[in-house]
């Protein structure tokens, strides 16, 4: 600034500065409308070009940016072309044929059909492929129309399915000389082998719908003869796709008259089907490297459906399952044979395919075998039932469960087999193929799960008695446990799954007899605690076998309840001794050292300990709702619940959960001896879990002084606080509102006090609350007698007042959040 001129006084300076302002605005606006006028004349100068060319606007580099691509183009126009001069033939053949002689029909027939056959000659020979294609098309299809024509005039004689096989024929025969004297063209070898698929199909529907079958089986023959000897590629690859919709086709109706077929004789001839089309599947297979695993599969499923229909019609009824099962020896059989690898792989895939088919649908009746007594049960020890399949409370063919174990036992000899081989094959130079090595690590499971399932259903499947049909499956059961006991590997999970499962269905089984259900649950929990103490398959092993001997304890003791006439309370009573037991092993667990884990990590529970501590707790659960209904008892049982879980809390071992669980269970069961007293003041209930949990906040104050008040005596404080205040807020009398609000206005000057943020707030907005509630009815009572126009005014003046003096009462709003906040 110049200091020799004087400065402007504010008022005139602040007047030059608003002209100033004025001005550049105004500047500012004339330049963006004259901005936006020079863009429009811009893009109406380019415009115009454009539309003097008269093509598209140009793109950058300098070409015209096209919507579609010429020969996109090209094409559209063809089809179109092609689709409207189809429509014209069609509309003449049908509609105006008849206004012509005999003369004239023939030529226009001979004149349009012979031009657009011709007409593609010279198109391919000026390089027209497209067009030469679509007039090509126009000209078969014209051909079809010239067939019809023939047909309304008279030709052919009056049998329509007849004279179309052989229109078929002829079209198809003429279509495919026309493709060879016109390499060029790629339609009409498809259209040939498309028009080929007729005639038989409709020669068989006009004479002999029987013969359907046979008729689909030989026009998959001659589609594979043309997928596997023609040079043309599009041709193969149709032929190879009609062929294999003939072949499904044919066994699909082979297939209805094998189903209904009602003798060993009535089934032979769609069996002969179905092998003409294994053998034309393996001819393909043999012929074709690619097309070797498809079509083997395919013949093996034929050759195990037709050898399965005859079975089963020689087997009695409702072996249909077993029958199939048995009929895939058939491709098995075969694949063992000296074959291409491809081949042998495929048959044997159908082979493996129909037996595991066949076992997934019989084992639901295992299933059922292992449930079906505990559903169809009338009530606990109201008799034994008169055999095994009457156990299962069914309305079924009882042939079904005859031929399960047969169908399970071919399917675990299949599985076995099939680990031979995966062993055997796993030492030669290509034996680590992926699906060798899928067979080897499945193949074992998959025999063993199948050879359990098929011993499971033996009782129900020969109509064992109850006693034998018991004693026989506590049998099972032990051994399938035992397997698990002295095996090591990956066998033992599934060996352990299939032994509890059937241990499972047992008990359920023995619930019919009171003496069947003691023996039969004494001797499980003596052989689970056994196994758990004996077993050679590591520690997780042994907490599944130690969590089944809690079950089934579990089990025994409620059948004792039972058996002893105790009330639900008291059967809770006798259950909880499973939780202090399993409690004292997972004790005794914890303290033996654990092969493997290093000394200092030995204070960390093992997979038992853990396993037991969580069947404890879960019947710990069950006794206490057992109880539910008896509140002394309910009582007894979480205070010993809570013994049990301290007495876990106080082992070497880190057990702070443990503890927390105790502390719980003994306030639960305090209020439960409360309620049964009919004490109904809450401070009884909210005063047992404030005092210890403030003892322990001072104590954790005390050895970390920096812990916050709101962990230290918030939970304490909000247990007492929030269910008195509820209480008082509709509390008609004068005495708890007073108490409470004394303890919250001693709450609120001992935070403030000790500098405290928990004590401070909690205290500060309760006797808040307690103050506006005993107040509220004076307020009502004075708003009602002063003028109406004052509340508003007051309201009013206050806003006024914080207004003028808004900086002073936020300063002193932050001061007082700052002190807050520096609080514990």
């Amino acid at each position: 600034m110049n200091t020799s001129t004087p400065p402007l006084p504010p008022a005139e300076e602040l007047a030059l500065v608003d002209r100033e302002l004025a001005a550049l605005e105004h500047r500012r606006s004339w330049l963006l409308t004259r901005r936006s006028w020079l863009l429009t004349m811009i893009e109406g100068a380019a415009a115009a070009r454009s539309r003097e060319v008269g093509g598209p606007p140009a793109a950058p580099g300098g070409r015209t940016a096209g919507e579609t691509s010429g020969l996109g183009a090209q094409n559209a126009l063809l089809v179109l072309g092609g689709v409207l001069l189809s429509v014209a033939a069609v509309a003449f053949t049908v509609v105006s044929w008849g206004s012509l002689g005999i003369g004239g029909r023939g030529a226009v027939l001979a004149a349009v059909t012979g031009a657009a056959l011709a007409a593609p000659v010279p198109l391919l020979r000026r390089g027209l492929a497209s067009t030469a294609e679509s007039v090509a098309a126009l000209g078969l299809l014209l051909t079809v129309l010239d067939a019809y024509a023939l047909r309304q005039v008279g030709f052919g004689g009056g049998d329509a399915v007849g004279y179309a096989a052989g229109a078929a024929a002829v079209l198809a025969a003429v279509w495919a000389g026309y493709g060879r004297l016109l390499p060029g063209l790629v339609l009409p070898g498809p259209a040939a082998v498309g028009a080929a698929q007729l005639p038989l199909l409709l020669w068989a529907t006009a004479a002999d719908r029987e013969l359907l079958d046979w008729a689909l089986t030989a026009t998959a023959a001659f589609d594979v003869a043309v997928a596997l000897w023609v040079s043309r590629r599009a041709v193969r690859r149709f032929a190879a796709g009609c062929a294999a919709v003939t072949g499904v086709s044919a066994a699909a109706v082979a297939g209805v008259g094998s189903a209904s077929a009602q003798s060993p004789g009535g089934a032979l001839g769609p069996a002969a089907v179905f092998a003409a089309l294994a053998v034309l599947a393996l001819f393909a297979a043999a012929r074709s490297d690619r097309a070797a695993l498809p079509t083997s599969v395919a013949a093996g499923l034929a050759l195990s459906a037709g050898t399965g229909g005859v079975v089963r019609e020689v087997l009695p009824a409702g072996w249909a399952v077993p029958a199939y099962a048995l009929a895939a020896a058939v491709p098995a059989a075969a694949a063992g044979l000296r074959r291409p690898r491809g081949t042998a792989r495929g048959l044997g895939a159908a082979a493996a395919g129909v037996l595991g088919a066949a076992a997934l649908l019989t084992l639901p009746l295992t299933v059922l075998t292992l449930v079906g007594p505990v559903t169809a049960l009338p009530g606990l020890w109201r008799g034994a039932p008169g055999d095994a399949y009457a156990a299962l409370g069914v309305d079924l063919d009882p042939s079904f469960f005859a031929a399960a174990p047969l169908t399970l036992l071919s399917a675990a000899g299949a599985a076995a087999a099939g680990a031979r081989w995966a062993r055997t094959a796993a030492g030669t130079p290509s034996g680590t193929r992926p699906g060798r090595d899928a067979v080897r690590a499945w193949a074992p499971g998959a025999a063993a799960g199948l050879l359990w399932a098929a011993v499971v259903t033996v009782p129900a499947a020969v109509r064992m008695e109850y006693g034998p049909t018991v004693a026989y499956g506590l049998l099972t059961a032990l051994g399938t446990l035992g397997r698990a006991v002295l095996r090591r590997g990956g066998t033992v999970p599934l060996a352990l799954g299939c032994g509890l499962a059937g241990a499972v269905g047992l008990g359920g089984l023995a619930l019919a007899d009171r003496t069947a259900t003691f023996t039969v649950l004494g001797v499980l929990v003596v052989a689970l605690v056994a196994a758990a103490v004996a077993t050679r398959a590591g520690e997780a092993v042994r907490a599944v076998f130690a969590v089944a001997a809690a079950g089934f304890g579990s089990w025994l003791l409620m059948a004792v309840a039972r058996a002893a006439a105790l009330t639900a309370a008291e059967a809770g009573l006798l259950l909880m001794a499973v939780p202090a037991v399993a409690c004292g092993v997972a004790a005794a667990a914890a303290r033996r050292p654990r092969p493997g884990v290093p000394e200092d990590e030995g204070a960390t529970p093992g997979p038992l300990a853990v396993a037991l501590e969580t069947t404890a707790a879960v019947v710990g659960a069950v006794a206490v709702l057992l109880a539910s209904g008896d509140l002394p008892m309910t009582s007894v049982l979480l205070g010993l619940a809570g013994v049990i879980a301290a007495a876990t809390a106080l082992r070497p071992e880190r057990r702070r959960p443990a503890g927390a669980t105790a502390a719980a269970l003994f306030v639960l069961a305090a209020w439960a001896r409360l309620a049964a007293w009919e004490v109904t003041v809450p401070e009884a209930y909210s005063l047992p879990v404030s005092v210890p949990a403030l003892a322990v906040g001072v104590l954790q104050r005390r050895r970390a002084p920096g812990t916050s008040s709101w962990a230290s005596y918030g939970p304490g404080l909000a247990a007492t606080l929030v269910p008195s205040l509820t209480v008082a807020l509709s509390d008609p009398n004068w005495l708890r509102p007073l108490l409470l609000g004394g303890a919250a206005l001693a709450l609120t000057l001992h935070g403030a006090r000790a500098r405290l943020q928990a004590p401070l707030v909690l205290g500060g907005i309760v006797l808040a609350l307690v103050a506006l509630h005993e107040l509220a009815p004076y307020v009502v009572q004075m708003v009602g007698v002063l003028p109406r126009w004052l509340p508003p005014a007051l309201a009013g003046l206050l806003l006024l007042t914080v207004g003028a003096t808004y900086e002073q009462r936020l300063r002193d709003a932050r001061r007082l959040r700052d002190s807050v906040h520096r609080m514990r």
